[in-house]
């Protein structure tokens, strides 16, 4: 069709958050045509523990760019602080605006629920400015320049990272995506962001920077037959498209529901 939208949105609270949880799906449908948008809130200025603020803002901004270039994709930081990302109407209005301006056919982000609160107010900013963005009375403060969108767009939350709750318990996720094929490209690019992996040693001790994302990959796969997969829960509220878009541009790389091996 002459006028479909081929915009995707993938938004994280910090630089790599996105390559972490779902660079395979957007490899797959920048392969299908789709122009890649990612949006990250947080400057990540806390992720060091020999940088200042501000040098390490630059480190993760360079190796953000270098990530998304990889995928053709427009990244674009909202300049949130790490550790302060809030749930209020400035926010709102600021990735209110992100969404304007991406005009996206699909979203991705944080789940409600996840290891540390950053994650957590994302998803929740995400999901408001999905719908808040083609709200006509919704005036913002036009921090990025967009206009109002004609309809919600599509709404996926990826998998909490090792797949698992803030008590330890396994998410079981409704959708998974095949990403067997595009693994190799996806480790590349969450290796771009070389400075996180000796502050996560320092910090939490994991010294598997890439095999950590790989093993979560790994375990989703298991759920439903595939080798690697992204696991994903779509939000279906009222007024959201309720359709799968998902399986019906990536076919069978994609499976809902789950069958154990």
């Amino acid at each position: 069709m002459k006028d479909e939208n081929r915009r995707v949105l993938a938004v994280g609270a910090h630089p790599d958050d996105v390559e972490f949880m779902c660079a395979g799906t957007l490899k797959l449908l920048k392969d299908g045509g789709y122009d890649i948008a990612i949006g990250v809130l947080a400057n990540g200025d806390c992720g060091s523990s020999s940088e200042s603020q501000d040098g390490i803002t630059r480190i993760r901004r360079r190796e953000a760019i270098e990530a998304a270039k990889m995928l053709e994709a427009v990244l674009i930081p909202l300049g949130e602080l790490d550790l302060r990302i809030e749930f209020d109407d400035r926010t709102r209005m600021k990735v209110t605006e992100l969404v304007r301006q991406v005009d996206p056919l699909v979203v991705f982000t944080h789940p409600h629920e996840d290891y540390m609160a950053d994650h957590e107010a994302a998803s929740r900013l995400v999901r408001a400015a999905c719908f808040n963005a083609s709200v006509p009375n919704y005036l913002t403060n036009s921090v990025l320049p967009g206009r109002r969108m004609a309809r919600i767009p599509y709404l996926y939350y990826w998998s909490p990272i090792e797949g698992k709750n803030i008590y330890g318990d396994f998410v079981e996720q409704r959708i998974h995506v095949d990403v067997g094929g595009v693994i190799d490209f996806k480790s590349r690019m969450l290796a771009c962001h070389r400075s996180q992996r000796d502050w996560l040693m320092k910090q939490h001790g994991m010294d598997k920077y890439v095999e950590t994302m790989r093993e979560t990959a790994k375990t989703y796969g298991r759920r439903c037959g595939f080798d690697f997969a992204e696991g994903f829960t779509q939000h279906l509220g009222n007024a959201y498209p309720q359709d799968n878009i998902l399986k019906k541009i990536l076919g069978g790389l994609v499976r809902e529901g789950i069958s154990v091996r």
